[in-house]
């Protein structure tokens, strides 16, 4: 295994996905990291799921870049079947990358959505990983 696919793997296990849990992935195009995706799914044993599926979902990926619309507006999507307790990580292309998002505007756009940040963490040679958790109910 390469040193940068043993990364990737490794970045997988950091997201806390387990064998059995359904992830939806959001954002794709053909700029992703596909040696992380195949990580996740080796990591879950089953596909992403695509944004066309309906299941009630443990995790969400959400591919975004700087120019792809709304981020706030993404985020609240994101929502629509994550289970409660589930994340949505936020993968945006690292600083220097086209398409690269500042941080403070994943800052600002988390609370307006109902999320907030509880970590970041460098997924992938070229994608950065922000982990987005649901406020909690009172």
């Amino acid at each position: 295994m390469s040193e940068a696919a043993a990364a990737t793997e490794s970045a997988a296990a950091k997201m806390g996905f387990k064998e059995g849990d359904l992830i939806q992935e959001l954002g794709y195009d053909d700029d992703v990291d596909f040696d992380l995706r195949d990580a996740l799914e080796d990591g879950i044993g089953s596909e992403l799921l695509t944004e066309e599926d309906q299941d009630v979902v443990d995790g969400v990926i959400l591919w975004w870049r700087e120019g792809d619309g709304d981020l706030v507006d993404a985020l609240v999507d994101s929502l629509t079947q994550l289970d409660e307790g589930g994340v949505v990580w936020l993968l945006t292309p690292k600083n220097g990358r086209d398409g690269h998002v500042k941080p403070a505007e994943i800052l600002e756009a988390a609370p307006t959505a109902g999320l907030h940040m509880t970590t970041s963490e460098g997924v992938s040679a070229e994608w950065s990983a922000s982990r987005l958790a649901p406020r909690r109910k009172n």
